[in-house]
């Protein structure tokens, strides 16, 4: 993000059209231990921005990665949140979003999906395309996302290529098309032929893989004197994808009716500079959003950017609190007044930055596409709108559906403002919904999560940042619905259900299970019981 005097008068029109061109807003999305993290990281060593690749749980003298900044990401080797990355490489500049990928924190992954224009669907050379890939790529298709797949790991014992070709196109509906092909089986990866060069590029390995791999190109005649077997092999399987169609096609891919396909092994650095220069190339850059209402805002209008996530606890000595937005029209500039959509109030931008893991720098000017970190921002949610000029809304970002209740208990009660205070920061981030009931009272809210692990992350936190420990004691219930706030006395009447209110308002119905939520629909048919996440499945 370019730096400008504060104060200066805000670019409009061409400059802010030709910044937009230059951006590439993408989000990495997997299964768990897929090498998310690890990738993003490895990304960042080629495009110059680290000098030195750090690893999950740091093994073997290696760093930890940098994006995993939470205690518990590092002891247990999972992102839990969203990590943002800026990198340029080729006259682009690349937004990489690296999310969680444990179902447990998915809330956390949709509403990232929200503030992207591609993603990158990294797939485990050995296992193929996981439970958790194919929900988020449901999403992904949902949103009309266009696709990158990666195949990482190549460098250990898996499958064969082709066979996970068609495991892709089987589950997605998406036609695979390889940019390149490796030489070697899995677990014997000596590098990739380049399917649009017919060129090879041979992988040297570097120790423990912290630095860039040594990459040496070769022709076709040279390439089959070094790699024999190994290099007829490729080629041939390469002209039987070009023969079933698997060339890659710009409109296709960008209308979702194709994937682009890559192999690495992030972890050896092995591929990785052909996925950067991929993402470069093809991501397609920010586009006109539309609002609430369905209108388009033009790139070059007033500056307008949407919240996407709040995160607190990202500094342990100051306890801050950001809020990530993704600017959707106009530029940026640090101290300039928005308006929040939401409320109304005015809001001055003066304490803006970007941040990967623990590192931050301030923010000076930004562009659509671009991700900034608004700090301490106290009343901005996920889901609001700032603008400048002709008032908008974007369209909200929906909560995700909770599956486990319970009610949340203060260990120490002499300790009850910081109670309180954490479990609200909780809630802004979507680590858990805070919610409650009023046959309960303040005293005892309820806290909703999609799975456990949350209520693990959440009593971590609770104890560690806000020095207020807690348990949760479960609740009975497993579906949940939205009603109308005039019904809560029918349903709070009838045996095996209860109503809580979210911290927005809504009043929601807990339910034991589908057969006492069946029985109830057959008894008060008055009553409307609408899904929570409605509109974002």
């Amino acid at each position: 993000m370019s730096a400008a005097p504060v104060g200066t008068e805000v670019p409009v029109g061409p400059e802010v059209v030709a910044e937009a061109a230059r951006r590439r807003t993408l989000a990495i999305i997997s299964h768990p231990d897929a090498g998310k993290s690890t990738l993003t990281e490895a990304l960042a060593l080629h495009a110059r921005a680290i000098r030195q690749a750090g690893h999950v749980h740091g093994k073997a003298g290696r760093a930890g990665v940098v994006s995993d900044w939470q205690d518990m990401e590092r002891q247990r080797g999972i992102s839990i949140s969203s990590a943002v990355l800026q990198l340029h490489h080729d006259g682009r500049v690349l937004n990489v979003l690296d999310t969680p990928g444990h179902s447990d924190f998915s809330e956390d992954t949709y509403r990232v999906l929200a503030a992207v224009d591609a993603a990158v669907m990294l797939v485990d050379a050995a296992n193929g395309m996981e439970q958790q890939t194919r929900k988020l790529f449901e999403v992904c298709h949902h949103r009309r996302i266009p696709i990158v797949t990666v195949i990482n790991k190549w460098d250990r014992p898996g499958r064969e290529a082709l066979e996970l070709l068609d495991e892709i196109a089987e589950v997605t509906g998406l036609q695979p098309t390889p940019l390149n092909w490796p030489v070697g089986i899995a677990g014997d990866f000596r590098g990739v032929l380049d399917r649009r060069t017919g060129d090879y590029a041979r992988f040297t390995r570097t120790p423990g893989g912290a630095s860039l791999a040594g990459v040496e190109r070769m022709d076709p005649a040279a390439a089959a004197r070094a790699e024999g077997d190994a290099w007829v092999q490729a080629q041939e399987e390469s002209e039987l994808l070009a023969a079933l169609g698997g060339d890659f096609d710009r409109e296709s891919f960008l209308g979702h009716r194709s994937t682009p396909v890559l192999f690495t092994a992030a972890v050896v650095n092995f591929g990785v500079g052909e996925v950067l220069q991929a993402l470069a190339d093809l991501a397609p850059p920010p586009l006109a959003p539309l609002d609430a209402q369905g209108r388009e805002r033009a790139l070059d209008a007033p500056f307008s950017a949407q919240v996407f996530k709040v995160q607190s606890g990202m500094n342990p000595a100051h306890r801050d609190r950001l809020a990530f937005a993704r600017i959707r029209t106009g530029a940026f500039q640090r101290g300039m007044t928005v308006t929040e959509s939401r409320t109304g109030r005015p809001l001055v931008l003066k304490h803006v930055q970007t941040v990967f893991g623990s590192d931050r720098q301030t923010v000076e000017h930004a562009w659509p596409g671009d991700v900034i970190g608004l700090v301490n921002a106290a009343h901005v949610r996920v889901g609001d709108t700032l603008f400048q000029g002709p008032a908008v809304t974007f369209p909200p970002i929906p909560a995700f559906t909770p599956e486990h209740f319970g009610i949340a208990q203060a260990l120490d009660l002499s300790h009850g403002k910081q109670f309180r205070q954490g479990l609200a920061a909780l809630d802004a981030e979507g680590v858990v919904q805070l919610m409650h009931s009023e046959r309960r009272g303040q005293g005892e809210p309820v806290v909703a999560a999609v799975g456990p692990l949350q209520y693990e992350v959440a009593a971590h936190r609770m104890a560690q940042e806000f020095r207020a420990p807690l348990r949760i004691e479960p609740l009975p219930y497993s579906e949940v619905r939205r009603i109308d706030a005039r019904h809560a006395a029918v349903v709070d009447a009838d045996r095996g259900s209860e109503v809580v209110f979210r911290s927005d308002g809504q009043a929601l119905a807990l339910f034991a299970d589908r057969w006492r939520l069946a029985s109830f629909q057959r008894l008060h048919p008055e009553v409307e019981l609408l899904p929570v996440m409605a509109g974002a499945d």
